[in-house]
């Protein structure tokens, strides 16, 4: 098996930071765009889709800012991240996703991604 990379994906998002944290951060906001159901207990997500089920610690956060998540299956230095920056130049609000993923495999793993953020999007009214 060949070692993951890390990627970085910009989403261009007119939403404050503040509300596109909530949908990034609270069960009940990842469960609108990110997964079928979306439970929290003990600094652990519980996320579920069609039936199959894996589980992510929170690394670390700073409100309105970031959160870092790590699959719990994955190896240690592995993880995927939501970072709201703002542009300098539009002012503009944008979602950074970071993940890891086999070289040949980065494009589809986007293109998933790209698909969970449009349905976010979607939920925001964006």
């Amino acid at each position: 098996m060949s070692k993951k990379v890390l990627y970085e994906l910009e989403f261009p998002v007119r939403c404050s930071p503040g509300i596109l944290y909530e949908f990034l951060s609270t069960p009940a906001g990842l469960q609108e765009w990110f997964a079928d159901r979306v439970d929290f207990r003990d600094n652990v997500f519980s996320f579920s889709w069609n039936g199959s089920a894996e589980e992510a610690e929170i690394l670390e956060q700073e409100e309105d800012e970031f959160i870092k998540f790590h699959w719990l299956h994955a190896p240690k230095e592995e993880y995927f991240e939501f970072r709201i920056q703002i542009s300098e130049v539009t002012n503009m609000t944008i979602l950074v996703v970071k993940d890891f993923a086999e070289k040949r495999e980065i494009k589809d793993q986007s293109q998933l991604w790209e698909s969970q953020v449009k349905d976010l999007f979607h939920r925001i009214g964006n």
